[in-house]
């Protein structure tokens, strides 16, 4: 059978209560949840979750339920940016599943939410309806837009969704040692592909309290940018601005082969 995934991304990071509803919301319709990680400071959590077509609608359907019912976009702080409280939703195509059946499937769990919850969507990545929809940080940004599923803009509690299909991208952050927000939007400016860095890859920087600063990631192709090159990158020009980069975070999950191939730099070894 065709395999699926979705990353849903909810905006709540701190009341454990809303995820432990979400992951029980998904166990019924038979998708298996493989991860969940939350951040309080972004006030945000990301779950990956894998099932068949049937079971990876049922499961987007049910969030955005558990979404709309315990979380009111109207009274929600974060440093991460949001459009809903079901913010996120993409589907990935992973066992013999193609991008177009993902898109369809993205475009049945917008048109089931829609009429279940009345809480409109906007199409990205291959769902999208427009070429100047492709890009998540578009929707983002155009805020006058009109949502491609639904009659009204917003939900009055829970915003609207960014439903989507694409690859398997791998989201982490690079923590950098201090409080300089400034530097860390340089660095961010100069690694992500759109402003002339490395090849597939996402940047924005945010801030994270307790002396640290955040270069948030996304990797759309981790085979033509692998993460030991991101890494590198950052630590170089971060030294090169008297910071110093004390860790990274994961969110969600990721190809066996980033983890090869950053074993082969690190270790010098290759993995079997």
């Amino acid at each position: 059978m065709p395999l699926f995934e979705i990353v849903p991304n909810l905006s709540e990071g701190r009341d454990a209560a809303t995820i432990d509803a979400a992951c029980a919301a998904v166990e019924p319709t038979g998708a298996r949840l493989l991860d969940r990680s939350s951040d309080p400071v972004h006030h945000r959590s990301v779950l990956t979750i894998v099932g068949e077509a049937s079971q990876a609608l049922d499961a987007a359907v049910a969030l955005a339920g558990v979404a709309l019912e315990r979380i009111d976009l109207r009274a929600h702080r974060g440093v991460h940016p949001r459009i809903g409280a079901l913010d996120v939703l993409p589907f990935v195509p992973l066992q013999d599943a193609t991008l177009a059946d993902a898109a369809a499937l993205a475009r049945r769990a917008g048109a089931e939410i829609w009429a279940r919850y009345a809480i409109p969507s906007f199409y990205y990545g291959a769902a999208a309806r427009s070429s100047e929809r492709l890009l998540l940080p578009e929707i983002r940004r155009n805020t006058a837009w009109l949502p491609d599923e639904g009659s009204i803009s917003r939900h009055a509690t829970a915003g609207a969704i960014a439903i989507g299909a694409r690859d398997i991208l791998i989201a982490f952050n690079v923590e950098l040692a201090g409080t300089d927000l400034t530097a860390a939007q340089e660095i961010a400016r100069a690694v992500r592909e759109r402003n002339g860095g490395l090849r597939s890859l996402r940047a924005l920087a945010l801030p994270r309290g307790a002396g640290s600063v955040q270069v948030s990631l996304n990797v759309t192709d981790y085979a033509a940018t692998p993460l030991y090159r991101v890494v590198e990158l950052i630590r170089r020009l971060a030294a090169e601005r008297g910071i110093e980069l004390v860790g990274c975070e994961l969110i969600g999950c990721l190809p066996w082969a980033a983890v090869e191939s950053a074993a082969a730099y690190y270790l010098g070894v290759q993995t079997l």
